[in-house]
């Protein structure tokens, strides 16, 4: 079927929403734009989908849910009535018509006989994935597009251990989703008498307390939090989503009582009024956080994304407020539990931290001299979920932190995806902890530095809208392994990773083979330390470009990173 006639297919559809029904009429004008909503289906695979609102097949819409819902349901069914019973747990955050999706999901899911326990309201991505665990359930459905811009809204599936699924169920669930082509005669049962059979059940304060309860145990040094929480000023904004009141709940609970919240930003808003992006990563999503800490006095500012899986933080240095690296907050927080553990005389003998293979080597430094293993995995958190599932299956490790470099970090395994809610609480005692010294989190940074070298990590990339970004991006990437590079701003690569091959090859041209799944990325080692890492991104149409130096200075290191990324950006704009 071509893409005009799935257009005129929905175009005689009597019961589109006024909203879908008005991008139709859109559509009907713009060839181009509805080429591109209605020639491919959404992308779905381990991340699950995200997209931009719309009508169309490769639009987020109440059909595209349905859609990837029954696929979900069809592998269910194939599993039998043990996975049926156990159920799926399903949440949502604080975008348009993301409850409305949550319950679709929940009446296909009805329709075939499974259970579900939905959220009475919208709630963190880490609180979806510790109700999987809590609950006993199948399966998670998390109705977010974590930090997108306001035109998104997706759909993250996890699996029974409350992470997201691993390939081998993702790409059954994909072939399932893909033989749903009907996408207008999908079932979906009457909610009124789900809940009346209790084949749907609303969950909220229950689960929130088991979920705070548990987060309190994070605090590692309540001595110190008592000391120092009650008059230490930080300022929070959760960016007008799901963070604003587990945050605000274990932050009271563990005594830090002098918080302020910006106040415009609390509130739950899916046009993100205030901010264009918001990603805790970009300065923008501090300018309300910075006014406010500059009229109170605040060290320290911290931002979670609308879900609340990610956290951001900016201190202040002088009159002026810096934003911190994902990878900056994950050593500041490691080296913390590290010492702490050491100091309290817990720390194990079988200690291990996980990170994804572009994050920092700071990390890897730090582990060291505390006598911990760092086990590197593929990036994505259900990765570092993966490896905590291993330790506690052969008891060879004890789990104390995971990170990646993209603002996600985990400090206990109650949860099996990043949880800002976590690391919110646990970061105030880390600035706690250097506030009785006299210092900030920026000075401990350098103390960090000054013991173990200047790194410094950068992520740039390139974005590929539209129908042709999908072959743009693979074009990218063959390039780089056709022409293959030897050297990138004069400094020679001595060692080439692909990932997509499983190979590594030296400059000498020796061979040998890599232990991480197979995946879409390069990775080079230069002869000055430097690393370098390529890959598309499996929820933006972007090539990302990580790169990680380490220099004499912090002047030195950025100099470095500023050379790198020009020479990879030139090199890339080759083959445009």
């Amino acid at each position: 079927m071509s893409f005009e006639d799935t257009y005129k297919l929905w175009a005689a559809q009597e019961h589109l929403s006024p909203e879908l029904r008005a991008d139709m009429q859109r559509l009907a004008h713009d060839d181009e734009a509805r080429e591109d909503a209605f020639a491919v289906p959404m992308s779905f695979g381990t991340a699950g989908m995200r997209g931009t609102y719309g009508a169309g097949i490769n639009r987020f819409n109440e059909y595209t849910v349905a859609q990837a819902t029954a696929g979900l349901a069809r592998y269910m069914d194939e599993l039998g009535a043990d996975a049926k019973q156990a159920g799926v747990a399903i949440s949502f955050d604080s975008r348009h018509n993301s409850e409305m999706f949550a319950h679709v999901a929940a009446q296909v899911l009805g329709a075939v006989g499974i259970k579900t326990f939905v959220f009475d309201s919208l709630r963190p991505t880490p609180e979806l994935s510790f109700a999987v665990r809590d609950l006993h359930a199948f399966a998670g459905i998390m109705i977010t597009a974590s930090h997108n811009p306001k035109q998104y809204n997706g759909y993250k599936l996890y699996g029974a251990d409350g992470g997201q699924l691993p390939p081998e169920a993702s790409d059954k669930i994909t072939t399932y989703v893909r033989k749903v082509t009907d996408l207008f005669g999908i079932d979906r049962a009457n909610e009124t008498e789900l809940r009346t059979s209790g084949m749907m059940q609303l969950i909220g304060e229950d689960v929130d307390q088991d979920y705070l309860d548990h987060v309190a145990t994070v605090t590692i040094n309540h001595d110190l939090v008592k000391r120092v929480g009650a008059t230490m000023k930080l300022v929070y904004t959760p960016l007008h989503g799901t963070g604003k009141f587990p945050v605000m709940r274990s932050l009271q609970r563990a005594g830090f009582a002098n918080f302020t919240m910006v106040k415009e930003q609390a509130i739950y808003d899916p046009e993100f009024i205030t901010v264009t992006h918001p990603n805790p990563e970009f300065p923008e999503a501090f300018d309300l956080s910075i006014k406010e800490g500059r009229r109170i006095g605040a060290d320290l500012l911290i931002a979670t994304d609308p879900d609340a899986d990610r956290l951001g933080a900016a201190v202040r240095i002088g009159d002026e407020y810096h934003l911190l690296t994902g990878n900056q907050i994950a050593s500041l927080l490691l080296h913390y539990i590290l010492e702490a553990k050491k100091q309290a005389g817990t720390l194990p003998a079988n200690g291990a931290v996980v990170k994804s293979f572009v994050s920092t080597e700071l990390a890897d430094k730090i582990c060291a001299d505390y006598g911990v293993q760092m086990i590197t995995v593929e990036t994505g958190f259900k990765f570092i979920g993966d490896a905590i599932a291993g330790f506690e299956q052969h008891h060879d490790h004890t789990f104390l932190f995971g990170f990646e470099e993209s603002y996600g970090y985990l400090i206990k395994p109650f949860v099996r995806d990043k949880d800002a809610v976590q690391s919110t609480l646990l970061l105030a005692e880390v600035a706690a902890y250097y506030q009785e010294q006299g210092k900030t989190l920026a000075d401990g940074l350098h103390d960090l530095y000054a013991k173990y070298g200047y790194f410094s990590e950068r992520t740039t990339s390139l974005e590929f809208s539209g129908l042709t970004g999908p072959k743009q991006m693979a074009a990218l990437m063959t390039k780089f392994r056709e022409e293959a590079p030897t050297q990138f701003a004069g400094t020679a690569i001595e060692r080439t990773e692909d990932y997509l091959s499983g190979q590594a090859r030296t400059s000498a041209g020796e061979t040998s083979q890599l232990t991480l799944p197979k995946s879409d990325v390069l990775k080079y080692y230069l002869t000055d330390g430097t690393w370098i890492a390529i890959r598309p991104s499996g929820t933006e149409p972007k090539v990302k470009f990580y790169i990680g130096v380490q220099g004499d200075s912090e002047q030195a290191a950025q100099d470095k990173l500023a050379g790198y990324a020009d020479a990879l950006h030139a090199f890339a704009a080759e083959a445009e």
